[in-house]
């Protein structure tokens, strides 16, 4: 009896693989993201075994650092991307919200309200998107890419040179390092504020979309907008919402960049859109709308930032083979999307 019940309970008490294989069979839209996670822990072990010292505090922290702009901007194209939307414009945000933030800040204005201001000229071009999108029947591809257009040519009317923040602004200390461990030699555990922002950013935005009404206002959305309207939900307030708060975190993206690089041009952020587009459909974001997770999107910005590691590890890798490696895996990633959508359908 005693040898039954043991042999019950072993049956029941299933692998990690086996609930894994249950979560993908009950949930197929999940497949994406595993995969991402799958990749990004193959390259940290294919980094070590063939560069060491990439499994240690320093990398770590520097991938973060180096990131934290990316990871807010991922975060910001899921919320579009699961509407069934794209939104081209945020590189341009960052630049003409980075050149405006430098120049206020340098003409002595307050921090606070230079980082504010920064931080609002991305809500605006939001707005205005969403508004294009919503109520003008404007193609979000279209609305979008006049207003890359829009920000790129007021950052160019602002300064067409680098502007310079002042060594003293206190907006520098967004991209401070604080020390939270003190390892061996240089192995030190680090963080900036600008990290700290981007982690408070991905928990407020998963709070957002998996906990709250207009969370799931935003999947039905991208799963069938007329569905949506028939249920009776907010759908054209959510969906300026959307465009809203993506160019909202552009502007908080200009801000951390800004913060740790110091500088600000009318170049800023050129093809930036197309690596957050990259870092959420690598985290399982489908591009049809309707499926994707803030979490996936993080780990597909930092599949991104240890590839850049990688090749600069390697050396002999020419610094071109960036854009090759992550066309290759963005195309197996949509095939994989389609592969799951059509079983889905």
């Amino acid at each position: 009896m005693t040898a039954l019940t043991v042999t019950e309970t072993r049956s029941e008490s299933p692998t990690f693989a086996g609930r894994i294989g249950r979560a993908v069979k009950a949930n197929p839209s999940v497949l994406p993201t595993i995969a991402s996670v799958v990749i990004f822990v193959g390259m940290v072990v294919y980094g070590e075994i063939a560069y060491g010292r990439i499994v240690q505090a320093s990398t770590l922290s520097n991938l973060l650092i180096n990131n934290a702009h990316l990871i807010v901007l991922a975060v910001a194209l899921t919320f579009v991307i699961i509407t069934g939307g794209i939104d081209l414009s945020v590189g341009a945000i960052i630049a003409v919200s980075s050149v405006a933030g430098v120049m206020l800040a340098n003409a002595g204005w307050n921090a606070f309200a230079v980082v504010i201001t920064m931080i609002l000229i991305g809500s605006a071009f939001g707005l205005v998107s969403g508004i294009l999108i919503r109520y003008f029947n404007v193609q979000p591809f279209i609305a979008t890419l006049a207003m890359m257009f829009l920000g790129r040519g007021l950052a160019s009317l602002l300064s067409t040179k680098a502007e310079r923040l002042g060594e003293e602004s206190p907006i520098r200390w967004l991209g401070q390092q604080l020390k939270i461990i003190d390892g061996p030699k240089v192995n030190d555990l680090v963080i900036t504020p600008a990290v700290i922002i981007a982690v408070v950013v991905v928990a407020v935005a998963f709070f957002i979309l998996h906990r709250t009404r207009t969370g799931r206002t935003v999947y039905a959305i991208g799963g069938s907008e007329s569905s949506a309207l028939l249920m009776g939900l907010p759908v054209n307030r959510t969906k300026v919402l959307v465009y809203v708060i993506s160019g909202t975190l552009a502007g908080l993206a200009a801000v951390l960049y800004t913060a740790r690089i110091g500088t600000a041009q009318n170049i800023t952020g050129i093809g930036w859109e197309l690596d957050a587009i990259a870092a959420a459909v690598i985290g399982g974001t489908v591009l049809t709308g309707g499926y994707g997770y803030v979490l996936g999107s993080v780990i597909g910005a930092l599949v991104l930032g240890l590839m850049n590691v990688l090749i600069t590890r390697d050396g002999g890798i020419p610094p071109e083979m960036t854009t090759i490696i992550t066309g290759g895996i963005l195309l197996v990633f949509v095939l994989l999307q389609r592969a799951v959508t059509r079983k889905k359908e």
